[in-house]
């Protein structure tokens, strides 16, 4: 029997599928074995499922990873652990065999790895739909998006989708590696987490609306940039070099 059981699922319904029942693995493991979790999931999947491994005497901890592909092919990934410190600790070779130790980071206790992973990626599906409305105006106005790029880059408007990924977008790629609805599962499960502890979400509201928009006129295909194009579609305007988006009726 293995000293550490490792998931890492499409999403939260599936991993909470998979641990309780109907799949019931949870029930399974033995003790002895530490439970990692990589997936992204929601919050409360996440506590829940927390609180139902320490019934059972299991150790669990969450580490949702960020980076994404290109991190994943590197070594250089983001672990945002939640769970007890000394039971990191003991498993963190395991974690480094995975990741860059220097972004293994303990965020706090159960639910805390998967909140903070939900709060980066809201951030990024920000700075992308706010990002791609500034360009639309741009090329409206008839300035070359390139040179608005770099002017975006070298200035306090800078992020980390201008630097990483906007080339991606301006070469028509809308990114392809994760699904539209699972964006959406993503954004639904952190806004809710914001109504239930009454803090102010009305930008994030609004990026999750536009994500559900799009998920309606697409579908649950692949494509994190979807809304962009979605926002191209709207304006007339195409910010990337691809011909034919593909996607869609």
């Amino acid at each position: 029997m293995a000293d550490v059981l490792i998931t890492m699922l499409a999403g939260g319904p599936e991993l909470r599928d998979l641990m309780l029942p109907p799949g019931n693995l949870l029930a399974a493991l033995p003790e002895t074995v530490t439970w990692i979790d990589m997936t992204s999931t929601s919050p409360v999947i996440g506590r829940m499922l927390a609180s139902a491994a320490h019934a059972r005497g299991i150790g669990m901890l969450e580490a949702p990873v960020g980076g994404g592909v290109r991190a994943a092919v590197a070594g250089s990934l983001h672990l945002f652990a939640g769970g007890d410190a000394e039971l990191l600790e003991r498993h963190r070779p395991v974690l480094e065999a995975l990741a860059d130790p220097g972004r293994i980071i303990r965020m706090g206790g159960p639910g805390a790895g998967y909140t903070t992973k939900h709060l980066v990626n809201l951030l990024w599906f920000r700075q992308a739909i706010a990002t791609a409305e500034a360009l639309l105006l741009a090329r409206r106005e008839d300035i070359d998006l390139e040179l608005m790029r770099w002017a975006l880059a070298g200035s306090a408007a800078s992020s980390s989708f201008i630097r990483d990924d906007l080339g991606a977008l301006l070469d028509g790629d809308y990114l392809t590696s994760f699904g539209l609805d699972r964006c959406c599962e993503e954004l639904s499960a952190i806004t809710a987490l914001a109504r239930q502890e009454h803090v102010p979400f009305e930008l994030s509201e609004q990026v999750e609306q536009t994500y559900q928009r799009a998920l309606a006129r697409y579908g649950p295909v692949d494509g994190e940039l979807l809304p962009v194009a979605m926002l191209e579609e709207q304006a007339g305007i195409r910010l990337g070099n691809r011909p034919d988006r593909s996607v869609g009726p």
